[in-house]
């Protein structure tokens, strides 16, 4: 078991992490809850009556560029088509356009395809939902929901953090004191999705995203302006912070008219039909000052995610890159 990684998670910072590390020659496996690797950058997809395949972006929109390490791994998407930019700006609801100049970055042909490309050739278990994590005499022992064992030598943690603790929980697992105080003190927003598809097309203003100022909308694109569905008329809104909140417990259908009203003068045209989805650690309220938390008790262990390097997908990169620095020096100095 001698140089072994299990990486719980196959969102943004586990994928970078995992193609780095089994790059380097370390065995990985990624753990994956859900049926798609990608995390919040993933699409949902809807065929019609007619077949037609309408495509949302249902998590992150766009990614931005600020940091040299991430800005090579974009410069190879784009030559791979895997990634374009989408625009420098957006509309906002007073009928401005603000722009401060950087590019915003969307997947080709959906957000999800940059976690597809990472994915590739790299050992993942999707649909398998973590049920206990556990230090034993032979090292990291992660349960599923289904009964089946992982083990290995380091652990990388990439859920949100109160998912993460829990399971740590669940096995009796006691952390340093100081971390354990850092990593219960991070807490998340919650969001609340909505994906319409319209008889025809919105009125959302080119290129396809605005950011309607305050509550209850804090974001509406239309995924067919955006070059993401084949098919007009397929819009994305995110309820704002506050709203989500307040509505968590609500049904469906009271969310939908709810933001529905709200964005009437965006959408316009009769709605064929729409789907509700419920983002509960959307953003992280409090960031850790470092990438990775990391520790060697009660054995190597990695913290990494969007909650440790900030609250963009260029964050989840960046701390799932340092994570596998971390686990590649841990390797070198102990390598059996």
């Amino acid at each position: 078991m001698a140089n072994t990684c299990i990486i719980v998670g196959a969102g943004f910072a586990g994928l970078m992490a995992a193609a780095k590390l089994q790059g380097s020659g370390i065995n990985c496996r990624l753990l994956e809850a859900n049926d798609q690797v990608g995390g919040r950058m993933i699409a949902w997809q809807h065929d019609d009556e007619l077949r037609r395949r309408a495509t949302f972006d249902l998590g992150a929109q766009f990614f931005t560029v600020r940091e040299a390490r991430f800005a090579q791994f974009v410069s190879s998407w784009i030559d791979e088509n895997i990634v374009v930019e989408w625009s420098r700006g957006f509309a906002t609801a007073d009928g401005s356009f603000y722009a401060n100049g950087h590019p915003r970055y969307r997947g080709r042909p959906h957000m999800g395809a940059v976690a597809q490309h990472l994915a590739t050739e790299l050992d993942i278990r999707l649909n398998t939902p973590i049920k206990i994590i556990e230090m034993t005499p032979a090292g990291w022992q992660v349960t599923a929901d289904n009964g089946d064992r992982y083990q290995s030598q380091a652990l990388m943690l990439t859920p949100p953090v109160p998912e993460t603790l829990a399971l740590l929980e669940a096995g009796d697992v006691h952390l340093p004191a100081e971390a354990a105080k850092v990593l219960t003190g991070i807490s998340y927003e919650p969001c609340l999705a909505l994906c319409v598809q319209l008889a025809g097309n919105g009125k959302v203003p080119d290129p396809g995203g605005m950011w309607p100022i305050g509550e209850p909308i804090a974001w509406i694109a239309d995924n067919f302006q955006k070059g993401v569905s084949a098919v007009p008329g397929a819009i994305t809104i995110h309820a704002g912070s506050e709203f989500s909140r307040q509505h968590w417990q609500a049904s469906d259908s009271e969310v939908a008219e709810q933001l529905l009203a709200a964005a009437e003068e965006w959408l316009v045209d009769r709605v064929e039909y729409l789907y509700v989805h419920r983002w509960r650690y959307s953003k992280p309220l409090w960031l850790h000052p470092e990438p990775v938390l990391n520790l060697l008790d009660p054995g190597p262990i990695v913290f990494a995610g969007d909650a440790f390097a900030g609250p963009r997908v260029e964050g989840a990169a960046l701390s799932g890159l340092a994570a596998a620095d971390w686990l590649l020096e841990y390797f070198g100095e102990n390598d059996i």
